[in-house]
């Protein structure tokens, strides 16, 4: 369970790399959209933004469907789900290390105002 997940967030932190792939998961944040059209958006070729849009599709980051000739792209849940669970995990992390930092900065400035 533990490398499949780990295997997930590689995914779609490899997905999440690529400026094209973040911008494509930005216009699908404000609708579906068929993989010619996100192609004409980014100057590319069809076969070029199939190849992006398979990386987000295998990470969980969008889903495709089939509407007759045009396969179109929404935005998945999954893949954002684990990533943003994953970097809640680290954020919970450091803020508990910054807390116990501030404790000792207070303690020492405490102490220095009585010694001083």
């Amino acid at each position: 369970m533990v490398q499949c997940y780990a295997a997930d967030l590689d995914a779609a932190f490899a997905a999440l790399s690529d400026a094209t792939r973040r911008g494509v998961l930005e216009a699908l944040g404000r609708g579906e959209a068929s993989i010619s059209a996100l192609a004409d958006r980014f100057g590319m070729t069809l076969t070029g933004m199939k190849k992006h849009v398979g990386v987000l599709e295998r990470a969980g980051l969008v889903t495709t469907q089939k509407v007759g000739r045009v396969r179109m792209c929404a935005l998945g849940l999954d893949g954002f789900e684990d990533a943003a669970a994953w970097i809640a995990g680290r954020r919970q992390m450091w803020n508990a290390r910054f807390d116990a930092l501030d404790a000792v900065v207070e303690t020492l400035k405490q102490k220095e105002t009585n010694d001083g």
